[in-house]
Order: structure tokens, then sequence, then C-alpha cells
């Protein structure tokens, strides 16, 4: 499928051709009009993901926990719920930090994954600690003592673009969407940004 899409790009011989058959002279190279096609497909590409917003890709409701949720029952929920990260909520349902599977490693005295190693170091380093510390005590502490507190934040009319930046700035796996006052609306993980690239594929693909 996508070798036959790709055969129907143009190439360069095919620019060329094209400003032959014009019959008049025109003072461009084929390959300055390839660049410019490239570089128009490139700004439509963008102008489709500025025109995604936040709202319509975000997932909701989001699971959080409050300040004083003990670190066990919230790692609790992050391993049925199957995610790497809760939201912290005061009473008044407003963000106030987040706890990350890394976060609650690092409560364990356990090595996390830092953006400068790979998978493969990170797993090392744990394995190597669980050989000389194979009994391990989750600490009853509340998440508060353990959340960042410095959360990256989008608001709900910002749009994809501005979420792929948060991620590739911040070095990031999601991003909380809340509103002015800091009350949680939802949450953009790299999977739903995966989502909705496939989505797209298989719009463009059934065209």
């Amino acid at each position: 499928m996508s070798g036959s899409k790709n055969s129907r790009r143009p190439h360069l011989e095919d620019y060329q051709r094209a400003l032959e058959s014009m019959g008049t002279l025109i003072d461009v190279a084929a390959q300055d009009v390839m660049t410019l096609a490239e570089r128009a497909e490139h700004f439509s590409r963008q102008r489709a993901n500025e025109s995604l917003s936040v709202t319509q890709i975000m997932s909701k409701p989001v699971r959080f926990v409050h300040p004083e949720t003990e670190m066990a029952e919230a790692a609790h929920l992050m391993v049925t719920e199957r995610i790497s990260g809760l939201p912290v909520v005061d009473d008044n349902d407003q963000l106030i930090g987040i706890i990350t599977e890394a976060d609650f490693l690092r409560g364990l005295g356990l090595p996390a994954h830092y953006p400068t190693h790979n998978v493969w170091q990170t797993l090392e380093a744990m394995f190597s600690h669980f050989a000389h510390q194979p009994q391990l005590e989750v600490p009853n502490d509340p998440v508060s003592a353990y959340m960042v507190r410095d959360v990256i934040c989008t608001l709900p009319d910002d749009n994809v673009n501005g979420v792929l930046e948060l991620m590739k700035r911040y070095q990031i796996k999601r991003v909380l969407v809340c509103d002015h006052d800091h009350h949680l609306l939802g949450v953009i993980t790299r999977s739903d940004l995966v989502r909705v690239f496939f989505d797209h594929y298989k719009v463009n693909n059934a065209k």
C-alpha cells in the first residue's frame, strides 16, 4: 500500500516535464518547484494539526488522587488501571501536582528512568537494586511527599502542535488539560497522539 502510494508522488523528472509542457519560458528550476511543493505539503499537514483542538483528542474522565492519598493506594491504582501517572487535585478539584511511576520508584529507593538513560539502562539498574535489596516496603507516606508540583499543562483551546511541542521540550509522556482556574479537564498521552495519527492515516488512505 505504502509503496504504491509513494510511486504516485511526483519525482524531479515529473516536475521537469511539467515545466516543459507549459510551452512558455518560466525562470525557475524543476528542483525549486519540487522543493516548493514539498514545503507546501508540510504546511498543509501543519494546518491540519492546528485545526485539531486539544478537546478533540484528550482522554476523559481522568483518574486522580488527593494529596493525602497513601502511596500504596496510588501504586495499586496505577497497576490496576495500567496508567503511568496520576494527577493530584485538592478539595476544590484544582490540580496541585502529579505522581508518576518514576516518583513512586524513587519513593521505594529504586532507580527511576531518566531522559539520559535508555530503557535497558533503567531496567539493568532496577534489577541490580533488587539483587542487593530483595525486600522492599511500600511507603505509607502521602503522595504529596513525592508528587511533582510543577505540572506541565495546556488549555482546552490549544492544538495538537502545541501539545507535541510541550512533550518534546520537557521530554514528558503526558500533558494535562486544565482550564484557567486549574480545574482538571482531561489528559493527552503519547497513545492518544498515536491514535490520532492512525485515524488520519486510515482516512487519507480511504480516499
